[in-house]
């Protein structure tokens, strides 16, 4: 298996997300989800990848497309559980029937689970550090330093303690040949188990990279703010997350892009981070990988190029 007419090092817009027991690629038409049934055969299902008006607004493209994976990422999550889990001895439940007759009600039960995400990542790194801080008889600037590593203290705790759970871990070894794959097809290089087991697993333009950097820029951006009330703080920082989050977008495009020095820079806490996220893959899962990534593939680089 080649790569169609690719060149060594380019950098692609390929993505993807690790699943329970699969991988979704995208590429710059289709998206594939590929996940390892228990009975060891792999379940491909496709989509079409949509282009949006907001895709060419610097800034508001990063809330929109942070939005927009959440949607589609736990819907993904969801299918992929669903067919790792999948057990014929067990006849389907009544509510599992019923949600699959009713398409409309699981689409609003996919957006409340994706706002209750964001909500607790807003409680865990927004509320709670203001909070705690604020009980603290400081001036300004030491809770402004404070508040940061606090708020550096719980993602590092939060992402160490996914680590030590058996079914997350195997998402992160998927998370891994994800990584590993896209970097052999970037190489250029035939996409083999062999080839790609040798590539590193850890990548720059990644969602924990983004992840840190929200966090990173966040603690610079809301310094400036005043500190006249903790529960004043916190609504400043409700009405500016959407600004966060366009820069930390806009940044981490750029840095994907760019060969610089300062960019190297603002990618090395992400690859850092991917010490924690990413593991080394079995075979098997690069096989996954392979499957999922193979029919997203265009047929020039040019299509590909991030």
């Amino acid at each position: 298996m080649s790569n169609p007419q690719t060149s060594p090092n380019f950098k692609t817009s390929i993505g993807g997300q690790a699943l329970m027991e699969g991988i979704m690629m995208r590429g710059p038409q289709k998206i594939c989800c590929a996940v390892r049934k228990p009975d060891g055969t792999i379940d491909l299902s496709y989509d079409t990848v949509t282009t949006h008006w907001y895709n060419r607004v610097p800034l508001v493209r990063g809330v929109c497309n942070m939005a927009e994976n959440l949607y589609k990422g736990y819907h993904y999550l969801m299918h992929a559980a669903d067919l790792a889990l999948q057990d014929d001895e067990e006849p389907q439940s009544r509510a599992d029937r019923w949600l699959e007759n009713h398409p409309g009600v699981q689409n609003v039960m996919m957006a409340l689970s994706a706002f209750a995400g964001v909500a607790l990542a807003l409680f865990l790194f927004t509320f709670l550090p203001t909070f705690l801080t604020g009980l603290l008889p400081l001036g300004r600037w030491p809770r402004v330093v404070l508040e940061g590593v606090l708020k550096m203290g719980i993602f590092l705790l939060y992402m160490y303690l996914c680590t030590r759970m058996k079914e997350l871990h195997r998402v992160f070894e998927y998370h891994g040949a994800e990584h590993k794959t896209i970097a052999c097809y970037e190489a250029g290089l035939p996409l083999t188990v062999e080839n790609i087991r040798k590539q590193s697993r850890f990548h720059p333009r990644c969602g924990t990279s983004f992840m840190i950097l929200v966090i990173i820029i966040s603690i610079f951006l809301y310094a400036v703010l005043p500190w006249t009330g903790t529960a004043l703080r916190i609504v400043y920082k409700l009405c500016m997350f959407p600004l966060l989050v366009g820069i930390s977008y806009e940044l981490l495009k750029w840095c994907g892009r760019s060969d610089t020095k300062l960019a190297k820079l603002l990618s090395q806490p992400g690859l850092w981070m991917q010490h924690l996220t990413t593991f080394e893959p079995d075979d098997s899962m690069i096989e996954v990988a392979i499957a999922a990534v193979t029919p997203v593939l265009p047929e020039t680089q040019e299509e590909a190029r991030w």
